[in-house]
């Protein structure tokens, strides 16, 4: 994505408004719903809002499941963003363009599906539901971004990388990937441990 183009904000003093946290949030309708308002979307250069943190860019974060098994991978050098590149992730997704808002009345579902194709391929249906959201001040990147965590549960572990910068890319237990968290990304880590939880709430 070129960093003139135009990508999904909100600003920060809305996301404290509706109730600042650090980590993983767990999604409740009240929250959802403020921070996913249409109306108050907006779409700025993304060459300024990457280093603005009055603005949080809306990145969904869908991790892919299979019973016990999540889609992994490592982030090669192909990936836009230089901050994340070696080190490993279970979530899928990126920045909602202002093209995503042409012809429809929902950009942010029409981005994530959209950033979900390009980059991979499924081979079998879901079922999918957000879960959470993710927000990480202490890094740079961390301070301009919001993820929205979506868990698609497939039918199958059947899931194929489409991009270069998804590389190393598999299936593997929960279990064993949170053994090796230290090597995944921050949101990742953060995701892990909510899965994690829900397992043992089972």
């Amino acid at each position: 994505m070129p960093l003139d183009e135009k990508v999904l904000v909100i600003p920060t003093e809305q996301f404290r408004a509706a109730g600042y946290f650090h980590g993983l949030r767990a999604a409740d309708d009240a929250f959802r719903a403020t921070i996913l308002d249409a109306t108050a979307f907006q779409f700025r250069p993304r060459y300024e809002v990457e280093t603005d943190p009055s603005f949080k860019q809306l990145i969904p974060y869908i991790v892919l499941k299979c019973g016990d098994q999540l889609f992994h991978y490592r982030r090669g050098a192909a990936g836009t963003e230089k901050r994340l590149e070696a080190l490993r992730s279970i979530g899928i997704g990126g920045h909602i363009s202002e093209a995503d808002a042409v012809g429809g009345d929902d950009p942010y579902q029409t981005g994530m599906l959209r950033e979900l194709t390009e980059e991979v391929e499924l081979g079998c249906g879901f079922r999918e539901r957000c879960v959470g959201f993710i927000n990480d001040d202490r890094t740079p990147v961390g301070s301009v971004h919001l993820g929205v965590v979506h868990v698609f549960e497939l039918e199958s572990p059947a899931a194929r990388s489409r991009e270069d910068a998804l590389v190393d890319s598999g299936f593997a237990p929960l279990a064993e990937l949170l053994r090796d968290a230290e090597h995944f990304e921050t949101w990742s880590q953060f995701a892990l441990e909510e899965l994690r939880s829900d397992t043992q709430k089972l």
